[in-house]
């Protein structure tokens, strides 16, 4: 396994993300990861922030300098192949572009940062594994889930290998199986949604993992943005 070493674990940090970053810039090879077990600074994507009491969740970065443009595809994949092999029942979905979700709650969320010019990325991954519903903040209790209220948690170690061994072998397979595997997991196809400059009926994703949404005036087709189900 190329992925998971070397490895720096902190106890408490800011952000997974900034020290994998921080690492990256200072020449880590690729396959470095970084792990703890809170974050006082835990961001996810559009700037908002990530939270999970200490010890109740997976919080890590990847230091990549080989990637492809079907990362985040093939990274959003991989934590939902991780999470069905801890339990084969458990109906991972994807919405787009790439948090993880159990019965339309948010399980696992990820975050792609770095500097391509430089020759790296990071890869964040947060996932709640050992967090009781009471224990999310009032406004995420209705849309958050974790490993522990689905099947069961796991030991977060677990985890963390899993993922990066679903990861590993996904970026090992060709472009066309990830689009198949995420189109799979599709959690928004056919489903009415809204975005900052319209809504429609979302159509799935292009070769290049952009939505696709049929509106009344034709289909649009999105690379980025915020994205909300209308039902």
């Amino acid at each position: 396994m190329t992925l998971g070493r070397p490895r720096a674990h902190w106890r408490v940090t800011d952000s997974t993300n900034e020290r994998a970053r921080e690492l990256a810039a200072a020449g880590a090879p690729h396959g470095t990861l970084v792990t703890a077990d809170e974050q006082t600074a835990g961001r996810g994507r559009q700037g908002r922030r990530w939270t999970a009491p200490p010890g109740s969740a997976v919080l890590m970065s990847l230091v990549l300098r080989e990637f492809r443009p079907d990362l985040p595809l093939a990274a959003a994949v991989a934590v939902c192949e991780a999470c069905e092999c801890h339990a084969s029942s458990l109906p991972c979905a994807i919405k787009w572009p790439n948090d993880i979700w159990v019965e339309e709650r948010k399980l696992a969320g990820i975050l792609i940062e770095g500097r391509p010019q430089e020759g790296w990325a990071v890869l964040g991954i947060g996932l709640n594994v050992d967090i009781d519903e009471d224990e999310f903040p009032p406004e995420l209790r209705d849309i958050a889930t974790s490993l522990l209220l689905g099947q069961g948690a796991p030991p977060i170690e677990d985890m963390v290998q899993g993922i990066t061994r679903t990861l590993e072998a996904r970026l090992e397979t060709s472009e066309a199986e990830v689009l198949t595997a995420w189109r799979a997991r599709d959690a928004l196809r056919g489903r009415e949604v809204r975005w900052a400059d319209g809504s429609g009926t979302a159509a799935g994703i292009d070769d290049s993992g952009a939505l696709l949404v049929e509106t009344g005036d034709g289909r649009v087709t999105l690379d980025a943005g915020e994205i909300h189900l209308l039902r």
